[in-house]
This record gives structure tokens, C-alpha cells and sequence, in this order.
């Protein structure tokens, strides 16, 4: 299931590296819970609706977002906390909150990322090397990390994932989250095999880090 959050416009600039905030946000409105392992089966998208300003992100009109889960019983419970507590950050609060099922797919689709996809492998030395759309070895990381996902979950459907590499537009970003900083793709993704296994990664998203704002598709 998907919840789309309506946000009212902001009173604060809105920093252009906001997205631990989101983070934060997310992780008070689930209390104490055990869904933050190892292994994240949702996934959050980034705010839509700014425009830049001097020093930040301004939304005049409002900002929309949304979070999507593997496990409704957990996405509802999220949605009472919400209610009660309202507030998100830089002024904005919950004006609204739609709920959307998991859509039925065929055996091949594109999906439009609405946060930047985010890939590592490890050399030799074990150390992190971030794989981008221009890597053709990203669509195996892609694909395993939705299998590990899977795993997770105790389901075992087959999906093939990569870029879609005609987008005539893709690019990358670097983003810091809590002092870190990850280089992702925002670039869409072709996702092909079992519609159940395509319907899983639209909740849990693609890629690594999916619970702290990375690989939302939609």
C-alpha cells in the first residue's frame, strides 16, 4: 500500500539536503517498532512541489509525499500516529492523507523514480564503491538486492531489474544524509518477471537504502 501525504506550505527555507528530516519524521510517527533492520520493506519518496529560493527550497503551494509498505498492518498504523501528530518540519503539517492499494502490473514495466536510485558493491578491500546508471553491472546489484528484499519478506518471486538506459535525461546526485554522502541515479527502471514480484518492489523500492529515501518508484 502507498500513503500520499498532502503537506501544507512550508514557513521555513526548507534546506536543499532536507531528507533526514523526512527520515526522522517517518521513524517518530512508527514509535518503537523492528522494521528498521537490515533489510527495509518500504520505501520513501522525496518532497514534490518546490521551487528554489535563495539558501533552500520554498513550497508556496504545499508539498506532496508519500511512503509506501509491504505490510499494511504497518502503513495503518502509521497513518494514527500522523493524525495526532501532524506536524513534519519547517512549518509544514499533514493536510491530508490518501491511501492507494498496490496496483495490479503486467509482466514488464517502467517505473519513474521519485527519489534517486542508490547502488554499492564492496571491493577486495571492503570498501564502498557506488555504482551509477552508467554502470552496466548496477542491473545485477538492482536485481539482487530486490532478491535479498524478497528474502526478507519470506516470498521468492523472479524479477529482473535495470535502468532504462534509452531515457533521453538521466543524471546523478550526490546526496548527504547525516554526514554522509551517497552518489545515486535518478533515471528510471525497468522491472520484468512475475507481476507479484513487481508489485513487491513498487512498496519496498529498488535499490539499496530504500527506508532512507532512496528507490521510490511510481
Amino acid at each position: 500500500m502507498r500513503l500520499h501525504f498532502l503537506l501544507s506550505p512550508n514557513s521555513e527555507i526548507v534546506p536543499f539536503n532536507y531528507q533526514h528530516y523526512l527520515i526522522g519524521v517517518f521513524h517518530k510517527w512508527m514509535g518503537l517498532n523492528e522494521i528498521h533492520d537490515e533489510v527495509s520493506l518500504y520505501s520513501l519518496s522525496w518532497l514534490r512541489g518546490s521551487r528554489q529560493i535563495k539558501g533552500g527550497l520554498d513550497y508556496t503551494n504545499g508539498a506532496k509525499w508519500f511512503i509506501s509498505f509491504w505490510d499494511e498492518e504497518i502503513g495503518r498504523k502509521l497513518i494514527n500516529n500522523a493524525m495526532n501528530y501532524p506536524d513534519v518540519f519547517c512549518g509544514m503539517v499533514i493536510k491530508e492523507i490518501i491511501i492507494q492499494e498496490t496496483p495490479k502490473f503486467s509482466s514488464k514495466e517502467t517505473f519513474s523514480v521519485s527519489s534517486p536510485v542508490f547502488i554499492r558493491k564492496y571491493d577486495s578491500d571492503k570498501r564502498a564503491i557506488h555504482l551509477t546508471y552508467k554502470d552496466k553491472e548496477a542491473d545485477h546489484y538492482l536485481t539482487e538486492t530486490l532478491k535479498r528484499k524478497m528474502k526478507g519478506a519470506n516470498i521468492d518471486y523472479k524479477v529482473d531489474v535495470k535502468f532504462d538506459r534509452n531515457y533521453s535525461a538521466p543524471k546523478t546526485k550526490l546526496v548527504e544524509i547525516n554526514n554522509i554522502k551517497s552518489r545515486a541515479s535518478f533515471c528510471p527502471v525497468i522491472l520484468e518477471g512475475d507481476p507479484k514480484g513487481i508489485q513487491f518492489a513498487w512498496n519496498v523500492g529498488i535499490g539499496h537504502s530504500s527506508g532512507c529515501g532512496f528507490g521510490a518508484i511510481y
